[in-house]
């Protein structure tokens, strides 16, 4: 089967109206998500001491889930709702968007964690969110694959697929569920983050950087294989598939 057709753009997408407002909605989208979803585990990280690990667990999972839903759906009629560079590089590799808009993409996302994790810490006086470098990072680096492919299949199934139909109403809430159950999963446990904007964003203000790359390798290997198969195997080369946000010159 062909792979499929990759559209890079040109340089004039850093300048167009509609490119930039996408941007400037995956920065608040991703500060929707990553502000309220490391939120709750901070909180919880300070406040709980019984119950063990499955109480925190569940919290991640639930605030997470539902943060994401919410991003998701204020962002999905302006840029798509990535809210995750692993999203934007898999809807890259079917062909769903530009390289230049996906690298705003990801300049809007890292930033939005950025500034999310630094409101944090300025609102709780000086808490920081503490990143958890896997002590397995092949384990881990397995979780990331693993997780990625259901997320971002769960992008292309309900959101990319010109044929979704009524499914795209149920978008949000379908990615808000998958990304609940992989943390359920126990991904985390071993350090998997499943979205390289918030791995970032930990990273930097605690400036510890072991075993980073686990959060971009793994991510972006689990999103190209779910862009691969379901854009080969069910979307194809079909000419009416619907397209994100995306200018042609």
């Amino acid at each position: 089967m062909p792979i499929p057709r990759m559209a890079f753009g040109n340089l004039d997408e850093f300048t167009t109206v509609d490119a930039i407002k996408a941007a400037i909605a995956e920065f608040i989208c991703t500060i929707t998500f990553v502000f309220p979803a490391e939120g709750c585990a901070l909180v919880f990280s300070k406040m709980i001491t019984t119950g063990g690990p499955a109480t925190g667990l569940i919290t991640a999972s639930l605030s997470h889930g539902f943060a994401l839903f919410a991003a998701v759906s204020i962002g999905a009629n302006i840029s798509g709702g990535h809210v995750n560079p692993a999203v934007t590089f898999g809807a890259f590799v079917g062909g769903h968007i530009t390289f230049f808009r996906s690298i705003l993409y990801w300049i809007a996302q890292l930033l939005g964690s950025v500034v999310s994790v630094y409101l944090l810490k300025f609102a709780t006086n000086g808490l920081e969110v503490s990143p958890y470098p896997p002590t397995l990072p092949w384990n881990a680096v397995i979780f990331e694959i693993v997780m990625t492919f259901l997320l971002v299949y769960t992008y292309y199934a309900t959101s990319f697929d010109p044929k979704k139909g009524n499914m795209g109403i149920i978008s949000p809430i379908a990615i808000g569920l998958i990304v609940a159950a992989n943390i359920l999963s126990g991904g985390a446990l071993f350090g998997a983050a499943m979205n390289p904007a918030i791995a970032f964003g930990q990273a930097l203000i605690s400036w510890t950087w072991t075993h980073h790359w686990v959060y971009w390798l793994g991510n972006f290997i689990g999103a190209t294989i779910a862009a691969l198969v379901y854009q080969t195997i069910f979307i194809g080369q079909s000419n009416d598939r619907e397209q994100l946000p995306i200018t042609e010159f």
